[in-house]
């Protein structure tokens, strides 16, 4: 079965990118063929020059998958730490990051916490930081908050705004909430079902400085109805 077809995108350097569209239209398929987690068929992708191989190889990317998947028996200092682990950085420098990153995600104080003490909000917070600790230009994130309920996913919409300013990653959404989408992005990608076919890009016209009471103005309420408008042009009722 095919996932994704005729896809054509560019992503420029420090944009937010959101894709959304229907539950299975290959949103999460196109993240992980980024992150060499699955093989295309055919086509090609490039990420800065490189193939998703070689930028996986290269540790150009970081992950954030649905669930915060943290190993339960490893603090939240040991859980950050993992992937510096792994790619041998001394014992000094991963001290430094992983202070540095969990500064940048609002954890000071919880690095001997271990996962099942934290809030899910805190645990994708902690999972937002070890995508982060090798300090990688691009961040992949799927659907992050969708498990959460709306008052801490509007929190952490605001945090991750915050966090992309100062860090100027450029960011990768996978989303099904259309307020999330225009809240966080520069651009969102409207996709139709399976297989996934992009059927209209969106350039966000709001400012750079977004509180959440934006969600209110016409503004955001003529992309949100505009990205509306494309996901029902794209699915199939019959």
């Amino acid at each position: 079965m095919q996932a994704l077809s005729d896809v054509d995108l560019t992503i420029k350097k420090g944009e937010f990118v959101s894709f959304i569209g229907p539950s299975g239209c290959g949103k999460t398929t196109f993240l992980r063929v980024i992150a060499d987690l699955e093989k295309p068929t055919s086509g090609t992708i490039s990420i800065n020059g490189m193939t998703p191989e070689q930028a996986r190889q290269a540790r150009a990317y970081g992950y954030v998958f649905q669930a915060a998947a943290l190993y339960p028996w490893r603090t939240i200092e040991r859980n950050i730490a993992l992937p510096l682990e792994i790619m041998g950085i001394s014992g000094v420098d991963q001290k430094a990051r992983i202070k540095r990153t969990m500064e940048l995600v609002n954890l000071s104080g919880f690095e001997k916490k271990f996962p099942w003490q934290l809030s899910g909000g805190m645990q994708q917070r902690a999972s937002i930081a070890r995508a982060l600790a090798f300090d990688a230009d691009l961040l992949l994130m799927d659907e992050p908050f969708g498990a959460l309920d709306e008052i801490v996913r509007d929190h952490l919409n605001e945090q991750l705004l915050e966090l992309w300013k100062r860090t100027n990653k450029t960011i990768c959404f996978v989303t099904h909430s259309i307020p999330e989408a225009v809240y966080l992005s520069t651009r969102i990608v409207v996709m139709s079902p399976r297989p996934g076919r992009v059927t209209d890009v969106i350039e966000s016209t709001l400012p750079h400085e977004r509180p959440l009471d934006i969600r209110e103005s016409p503004e955001f309420l003529a992309i949100a109805a505009r990205v509306r408008d494309g996901l029902r042009a794209g699915h199939s009722y019959d």
